[in-house]
């Protein structure tokens, strides 16, 4: 299946197109929390689509400013972005109640292998109660808070790289997997706690067929809550990349990529793992 292209339009009433995929305000953490699962849809959409996952009938389109954006339907009848939709929604679940720490999104050819991986997705998030009086930007002992319209300017800046990165990657191959692992903070979840769609995972070591270079695609950030994407892909798919000097890679890893928080930290190393994993179509 070839990938998906990324499609522009010339801007008419960005205001409008922004409050048709996020909030207009984020003035409470209800408002935050939708604005988090709404960026988060829109990522792991665009992901899918611009690498050619998923066909095209199982989008609809959005636009933001002059992007036309991709977001996955809950009615598609393709069976692997269905699965994906759910899983977001365990996702979503685990969000709500403050658990979430991580999503590692995992793409191999090997179904029996799923830590075997040829490129991933780390969605990080972190939490505050604290609201609009969270310090958010320091310079020199200044402290600022996060605004609308600097939340804004980071949420369309992160979509724009993450479609230039997705779009200047070389071709997966036919058949690939794609596999969700969900990482929480131990000290508040419930020992317990799964997810719907999810079940007790165990934390294996993830493998890079070949070399993995990483690249630290953006941050969004609110008053209650932070989210930060990361990508890594196998070096010989970056080589567009590097020719035309289109982003700047944060490091090279030789197989093995870094740890998920919850084996940094020490502590239950509990996760969750998807049931089952979403198959790329071949065409």
């Amino acid at each position: 299946m070839a990938a998906g292209k990324m499609c522009m339009r010339k801007t008419r009433g960005d205001t409008t197109e922004w409050m048709g995929l996020f909030e207009s305000d984020l003035k409470t953490q209800q408002q935050s929390l939708v604005f988090v699962k709404r960026m988060m849809a829109v990522a792991v959409s665009s992901i899918t689509y611009l690498r050619g996952i998923f066909p095209e009938d199982a989008y609809r389109s959005r636009y933001l400013e002059d992007l036309c954006v991709k977001v996955l339907r809950q009615d598609c009848e393709t069976p692997g972005a269905c699965k994906v939709v759910k899983w977001m929604m365990g996702c979503f679940d685990a969000l709500e109640k403050g658990y979430l720490e991580l999503v590692f999104i995992g793409v191999h050819t090997n179904p029996d292998e799923p830590d075997r991986i040829i490129e991933s997705y780390q969605f990080k998030f972190k939490y505050t109660d604290k609201g609009p009086e969270m310090d958010i930007l320091r310079n020199k002992n200044v402290e600022m808070q996060v605004t609308m319209d600097d939340t804004k300017k980071a949420s369309v800046l992160l979509i724009r790289k993450l479609f230039l990165l997705m779009q200047n990657l070389g071709t997966l191959p036919n058949d690939v997997n794609l596999t969700m692992k969900l990482f929480y903070y131990d000290d508040i979840t419930p020992a317990g706690y799964e997810p719907p769609g999810f079940q007790e995972g165990v934390c294996e070591s993830l493998w890079f067929e070949g070399t993995a270079v990483h690249f630290r695609v953006g941050q969004v950030q609110t008053a209650f809550h932070s989210l930060n994407l990361r990508v890594a892909a196998e070096r010989s798919r970056t080589e567009k990349l590097h020719e035309g000097n289109h982003i700047r890679e944060s490091r090279v890893a030789s197989t093995e990529p870094p740890s998920p928080p919850s084996q940094r930290l020490g502590g239950s190393q509990r996760k969750s793992a998807n049931r089952n994993g979403a198959k790329k179509r071949r065409m």
